[in-house]
C-alpha cells in the first residue's frame, strides 16, 4: 500500500495529475458527447440517407460539426458538392489541432496515421487542458476511444431507431440534430468576440436561405469569423492612433 501511494506520488511531482483524475474526466467528456450521436444518426436518417450511409460517416469523417453540416444541407436540398464543401471547410479546423497535438504527443510514425482520426474538438480540448505529455496522452487515447465507440453506437442506433418510426417530421426529431449541435456550441461562447462571430454567422446563414440554394449559406457564414476579426483589428487601431491629451500640451513653452 505504501509503494502504492508513493508510486502515485511521483507522478504528481512534475506538476502531472493521477493518471486516475486524467481517465475520470477524459470519459465525462467522451460519454457526455458521445451520446449525442443518436441525434445525428435520426437526423441523417431523416435527411434521407441508409443506415449505411449515415455509419459510414460516422466511422470514416467523425466529426460532428461537419456531419451536421453534410446531413442538414442534404435534407435541404442541396448540392452534395455543396453540402461536402460546406463540411470540408468545417472540419479544417481539426488540421490546425493536428499541429499542436503532434508536438505535445509526439506519438511514434507508426501511431499518428490512426491518432489523426481522433483529432477533434473534444480530444484536442483534453488533451491540451494537460500539464504533462504523459496526462496529455491519456486524456487523447481514454476521449477519443471513449467518444469514438458511442458515437458510432449511438449514430446506429438513432438512424436504426428513425427508420423504425418512419416520418421523422412528423415527430419533430428533424430538430434534434441542430438542437444538440447549439447545446455543444453555446458554452463555448465565452468571449465578446466569439459571441459576434456566432451573432453574426447565424444572421448570415438565416438570412440567405430563401436567395441562395441549400448549403451555400454555411459556407457564407464562415466569413463571419474573419470580418469580425478585421472589424475588431480596426477599431483597435484606431484606439491606438488616439494620443493622451496630456501627450499634446506636454511642450515647454
Amino acid at each position: 500500500m505504501a509503494e502504492q501511494t508513493a508510486h502515485a506520488d511521483t507522478r504528481t511531482k512534475d506538476g502531472g495529475k493521477p493518471d486516475a483524475a486524467v481517465v475520470r474526466d477524459a470519459l465525462g467528456v467522451g460519454v457526455a458527447v458521445g451520446l449525442s450521436g443518436f441525434a445525428f444518426g435520426v437526423t441523417s436518417a431523416g435527411s434521407g440517407l441508409t443506415l449505411l450511409q449515415t455509419c459510414a460517416l460516422s466511422l470514416l469523417v467523425f466529426t460532428g460539426a461537419s456531419q451536421f453540416a453534410l446531413v442538414g444541407a442534404l435534407a435541404a436540398g442541396g448540392n452534395p458538392f455543396t453540402a461536402a464543401a460546406g463540411a470540408f471547410f468545417l472540419g479544417v479546423r481539426n488540421a490546425f489541432y493536428g499541429l499542436r497535438l503532434s508536438q505535445l504527443l509526439a506519438l511514434p510514425r507508426a501511431v499518428r496515421p490512426f491518432a489523426a482520426q481522433w483529432v477533434i474538438d473534444e480530444t484536442a480540448a483534453v488533451a491540451l487542458a494537460q500539464p504533462t505529455r504523459r496526462s496529455a496522452r491519456i486524456g487523447f487515447t481514454v476521449t477519443g476511444l471513449t467518444l469514438y465507440v458511442l458515437w458510432n453506437l449511438t449514430t446506429l442506433l438513432g438512424a436504426a431507431g428513425a427508420e423504425a418510426i418512419g416520418d421523422t417530421d412528423a415527430w419533430g426529431l428533424d430538430a434534434a440534430g441542430p438542437a444538440v449541435f447549439l447545446a455543444l456550441l453555446a458554452p463555448m461562447l465565452r468571449t465578446t468576440t466569439e459571441r459576434a462571430v456566432a451573432g453574426l454567422a447565424v444572421v448570415l446563414g438565416i438570412g440567405l436561405l430563401p436567395v441562395l440554394p441549400a448549403g451555400v449559406p454555411v459556407l457564407v457564414a464562415a466569413l463571419a469569423a474573419p470580418a469580425v476579426l478585421w472589424a475588431g483589428g480596426r477599431r483597435g487601431g484606431r484606439t491606438t492612433d488616439v494620443k493622451p491629451a496630456d501627450d499634446e500640451s506636454g511642450d515647454d513653452r
